[in-house]
């Protein structure tokens, strides 16, 4: 379900997550078999090729490029979520 994308052509709907990783992340690769194994939609983006991913990255985590982040369709972010706290997040997106 991921795909490679640039960060300036997304447009996050109201079921799209956006991942920003990187190739050597343990930890994005844990969420992405949680995220596919849950059948949850997802774009993933590369941070290391993609100068405007890691802007938004650093901007959401005090200038650190720390992934797995997460954009939420609603436009708020989650560093390195567990996939119980991204779909608590998603459940309060949809309700509110």
């Amino acid at each position: 379900m991921s795909a490679g994308s640039d960060v300036s052509a997304d447009v996050v709907t109201d079921q799209t997550l956006i991942m920003y990783s990187t190739p050597w992340c343990g930890y994005c690769r844990r969420l992405k078999a949680q995220l596919d194994r849950a059948a949850i939609p997802f774009t993933e983006i590369d941070i290391t090729d993609d100068p405007e991913a890691t802007s938004f990255v650093e901007q959401v985590n005090g200038g650190n490029q720390t992934v797995p982040t997460v954009r939420l369709p609603d436009g708020s972010a989650l560093t390195n979520p567990t996939l119980p706290q991204l779909l608590a997040a998603l459940t309060t997106a949809k309700a509110g």
